[in-house]
């Protein structure tokens, strides 16, 4: 199957899950304003994306997508070392125009996914998972109070946004390097493709290092 046996197929496998996790991202950017703004809204979507069936339908949806993403990059990660054999650990000077983000992009992902593990565990752990447990105190359909318990820490707020840019490198680099996967690399669509790639990642993320920034205000002043 070409999406397995080819280098192509594989880099369209890594851009497919990668538009799906960025507009997974972007819905919890969203997700996030919510909690600011009306902290009943944000525990009514909180309850809506609970242990219900579609919920957890979602959920194992995005965790495949997660896993596919991760194993085709190592896949990818280990083909181009092999390919480049020796020639590997040749000094040589890099090219200008190769971003750092590109040469990087495994050890980003790496930093990614150890922040994704330490919010699923303050988070997912606490709610989606303790209801399908059957525990019901605390309420885990309370998010507003998951988010004081976690940004009450010191440290949450510097991981985060530590993650935060991590994601954002990863993201920027990987948006418009999937749709060149697909074919879009020409020079009148890369440039574009890059504009909306870099603004649609620097909005995304200074908007959550902005909500971390009033989650921990706000649990620290006992807000929350």
């Amino acid at each position: 199957m070409w999406l397995t046996c080819s280098s192509i197929g594989r880099k369209f496998v890594m851009a497919l899950t990668g538009i799906c996790l960025v507009l997974f991202v972007t819905f919890h950017c969203l997700m996030n304003g919510v909690a600011i703004f009306s902290p009943e809204g944000y525990n009514a979507v909180c309850a809506f994306l609970g242990a219900n069936w579609y919920a957890l339908v979602a959920s194992l949806g995005l965790a495949a997508l997660f896993i596919i993403h991760i194993c085709y990059a190592l896949w990818l990660t280990i083909q181009n070392r092999k390919a480049r054999g020796n020639d590997r650990y040749a000094v040589v000077t890099k090219p200008v125009q190769v971003e750092w983000a590109s040469q990087n992009m495994l050890v980003l992902g790496i930093v990614v996914l150890a922040f994704i593990v330490v919010h699923m565990i303050q988070f997912w752990a606490k709610m989606q998972l303790a209801e399908i447990m059957g525990q019901h105190f605390p309420d885990p359909q309370n998010g507003i109070y998951f988010i004081g318990e976690a940004f009450r820490n010191v440290w949450t707020p510097i991981v985060y946004i530590i993650g935060f840019i991590a994601l954002w490198f990863h993201m920027n680099h990987g948006f418009w390097s999937m749709f060149q996967s697909c074919g879009w690399d020409n020079d009148t669509w890369l440039p574009r493709l890059k504009a909306i790639g870099f603004w649609w990642t620097t909005i995304v993320v200074l908007l959550f290092i902005a909500e971390a920034i009033v989650f921990t205000v706000r649990a620290h002043s006992g807000c929350f």
